[in-house]
């Protein structure tokens, strides 16, 4: 047997998990965790800036591809706590990561030593597991524990303390012979499908709502063959972007109070069932309940048993994972559509792309300041399908949803359930990262920018090329919005007119300065025309100089997006004008029909 420190045995498991990157930031508690990491080699790791940063940068890594799992590093005390937002992130999308953190000798841990505190305790709500290991012979065991549970059932996040005295101490490990434990996913039965598939069938205008779930098991394909098979219409929901490309004949749009598509509300109102794959019925997604079930019944596959009931009772729930249940959807799908027992949905298909054709927002405003719609559609012009989208919160990327076109599973990684301002920086960081052929494009607005800005230092140090799309009106936008129905404007405003940069007028922080001041390159663009120049340029500049770019669109102090004001699908309410002709919208997935 040969004998290492459990520092060291740590990290050679983490590469037999298939560990290649790790985002962290070193200190005193968690140094022989980095001397380990070294003297092992074969893990890439990026320093962060902030380790609540190196959190989100781990999420965007893990988002990007099926199979990752980000890890990220930290020492006692604020580190963990700088971390937890990550694992909320995290644990609300069904996303593994790993956090590992150092930690006080474990004889003084109780004794309020410096920066020692019980972040196992605190990361415990937000983390499928989180442990400080006392005994250097589990650190083996816990780590192999920590990757079964990240990947079984539910995906999400464990958090792992190593006291440093643990960590230096030498255990028997071999790491030849160490195998990762089995995987437990959920999986339907046939009987289960065939009762789903036989309620689907005696509807007349079924939906398939697929939520991110489906990405997470890498079943986007069967998804779509089912679909195909049942000419079912898809909504996805916005953790299951991208699913289904856009322009899919069966794509319905998205549906939800914000960031959903007119002609998806539409669709789905019309519906009378409803089969729910990998999805958690999100607030923002649904609304009002009863607007939203009423006159239509439900299934809900989903890998969480308790998940099923949670937000309603649905008429008939599965649980397994995603691709278990869609393997046997498509196996009964085909087999019913062999011997001519699938009803024809094609009327009901072509409908909903009736709407898709008539039911548009307009984008295309000559407007100086800039109206954000107008940045959307360059944007569509400017980035193909390959793109890589990362977004967080905000009026910004409530409007990227509505505007936006995506392609592919993973082409749109959004922080959903959690929506911390700052994530967009880090986690296209990650993304980039895990990806370095993409064209991976950010989008914030001017808070979440300035939230984490300094993580475009690390895109600096590292050599990490994306483009940032900043939309820039010195204003706490969503929350402005938000604030209208109690008649108040108050606390949201970031204007102030800066001394060292006049020409900004009152916009407030000079972003093309700070950015540059942190080794990036940065565009600032005001007049609308010139957008798409801008984004061919920084895309160039991204290439040439392998760092961040910038490209900041001044905006319209304020605009109010389409959003629901009160909680129901049925009643969005659309602020800006709506396309009336086809040159309103000449990015649409559907050339306007009048």
């Amino acid at each position: 047997m040969a004998r290492m420190t459990a520092a060291r045995a740590a990290v050679e498991i983490l590469k037999r998990e298939g560990v290649s990157n790790a985002f962290g930031v070193p200190g005193a508690a968690i140094n022989p965790f980095y001397a380990a990491l070294k003297a092992s080699g074969g893990i890439n790791h990026t320093l962060a800036r902030h380790v609540e940063g190196a959190s989100h940068m781990a999420e965007g890594f893990t988002r990007t591809h099926p199979g990752n799992i980000g890890v990220c590093i930290g020492t006692s005390g604020p580190a963990g706590t700088d971390m937890i937002t990550g694992l909320y992130s995290a644990i609300g999308d069904s996303i593994p990561i790993l956090c590992i953190t150092g930690q006080a000798p474990t004889a003084v841990i109780h004794k309020e030593d410096f920066q020692a505190v019980d972040i196992a305790s605190i990361a415990g709500p937000v983390t499928k597991m989180a442990v400080t290991v006392l005994e250097a012979a589990q650190v083996p065991g816990v780590f192999q524990q920590a990757f079964h549970l990240m990947r079984s059932g539910r995906p999400g996040p464990v958090l792992i303390d190593l006291p440093i005295d643990v960590q230096l101490t030498e255990i028997e490990f071999d790491p030849e012979t160490y195998e990762p434990l089995p995987v437990y996913k959920p999986a339907a039965t046939r009987a289960q499908i065939e009762k789903a598939i036989g309620m689907l069938n005696a509807s007349e205008r079924p939906l398939i709502v697929a939520g991110g779930g489906v990405i997470n098991a890498d079943a986007a394909e069967l998804l779509v063959e089912f679909a195909e098979l049942t000419g079912t219409p898809v909504v996805p929901t916005l953790m299951g972007w991208g699913l289904l490309p856009d322009d899919h004949e069966l794509n319905a749009g998205m549906v939800g109070l914000q960031t959903s598509h007119r002609y998806g509300n539409a669709t789905f109102l019309e519906s009378d069932f409803v089969l729910g794959i990998g999805n958690r019925w999100a607030n923002r997604h649904t609304g009002k309940l009863d607007v939203y079930t009423a006159g239509r019944k439900f299934v809900h596959v989903d890998v969480e048993p308790t998940q099923i009931g949670k937000i309603f009772a649905p008429d008939y729930g599965i649980a397994s994972d995603a691709k278990a249940a869609l393997e046997l959807f498509v196996e009964v799908a085909r087999e019913l559509k062999a011997a001519g027992k699938l009803p024809d949905r094609s009327a009901w298909a072509a409908s909903a792309q009736e709407k898709k054709a008539t039911l548009q927002r307009r984008t295309h405003f000559d407007n100086i300041p800039i109206k954000p719609q107008r940045v959307y559609e360059e944007m569509n012009k400017a980035f193909g399908p390959q793109t890589r989208y990362v977004s967080t919160i905000g009026l910004s990327q409530i409007a990227g949803a509505q505007m936006l076109h995506v392609f592919k599973p993973r082409h749109w990684i959004n922080c959903g359930q959690a929506g911390p301002l700052g994530w967009t920086i880090p986690a296209a960081l990650g993304v980039a990262k895990a990806d370095p052929e993409a064209q991976v494009v950010a989008l914030s607005g001017d808070y979440d920018f300035q939230f984490m800005i300094e993580e475009l230092a690390v895109g600096a140090q590292h050599r990490i090329p994306y483009v940032h799309v900043l939309v820039n009106n010195s204003y706490l936008g969503l929350i402005r919005q938000a604030q209208r129905a109690f008649e108040i404007d108050f606390q949201v405003n970031l204007e102030f007119e800066n001394i060292n940069s006049p020409e900004l007028g009152v916009y407030g922080v000079d972003h093309v300065k700070v950015a540059e001041g942190l080794g990036c390159k940065a565009i600032r663009v005001t007049d609308p025309a010139e957008l798409g120049a801008a984004f061919e340029q920084a895309k160039k500049l991204a290439q040439e100089y392998q760092v961040p770019v910038v490209v900041e669109a001044i905006l319209e102090r304020v605009t109010n997006i389409s959003m629901s004001t009160t909680n129901d699908i049925s009643n969005v309410v659309e602020f800006e004008e709506i396309a009336t002709e086809p040159g309103h919208a000449p990015t649409s997935i559907r050339t306007l029909k009048v």
